[in-house]
């Protein structure tokens, strides 16, 4: 069974960082605080272990989380 390793929301907010997208226009287009999209980030961070934004695109990319 493949379990998901980012909620749902997590899952938007790293599909809109792949495409280039700011903290900002991301809060925007979930209609969420950039404190709310940063706090998602970092949630996804810790989970996988990672030291920032960057690396976790990376490995969610590795472990088919995310497409580009």
């Amino acid at each position: 069974m493949n379990k998901k390793i980012l909620t749902d929301r997590e899952q938007e907010v790293f599909e809109l960082l792949v495409n280039n997208k700011t903290t900002n226009e991301i809060s925007k287009i979930l209609q969420i605080s950039e404190k709310t999209v940063r706090n998602h980030i970092s949630n996804a961070i810790q989970k996988l272990g990672v030291k920032g934004r960057a690396q976790a695109v990376i490995e969610l990319l590795k472990l088919g989380e995310l497409t580009i």
